[in-house]
């Protein structure tokens, strides 16, 4: 077994996984800055909370559906 083949594969070990730890941390230092900075400017600049509107529609009764429902069973058949 060569032992140089082992030594440079881990030092690309190291050398990718602090890569990626560094990268995860600094992710995680801009979300957090992005977040006290979200709240900051929705203090000033709320975010408009659109109404709901509803309108009435007129509802056929269980009675009538069930009406329906025959009516259009016997027409099929």
């Amino acid at each position: 077994m060569d032992l140089t083949l082992f030594k440079e594969g881990f030092i690309v070990m190291v050398i990718g996984m602090g890569t990626v730890f560094i990268f995860l941390t600094i992710m995680i230092w801009a979300m957090n800055l992005n977040e006290k900075i979200l709240k900051v400017v929705n203090k000033y600049f709320p975010e408009e909370i659109p109404e709901v509107k509803t309108s009435k529609k007129k509802t056929a009764s269980s009675d009538e559906e069930i009406a329906i429902a025959i009516a259009c069973a016997v027409a099929r058949g």
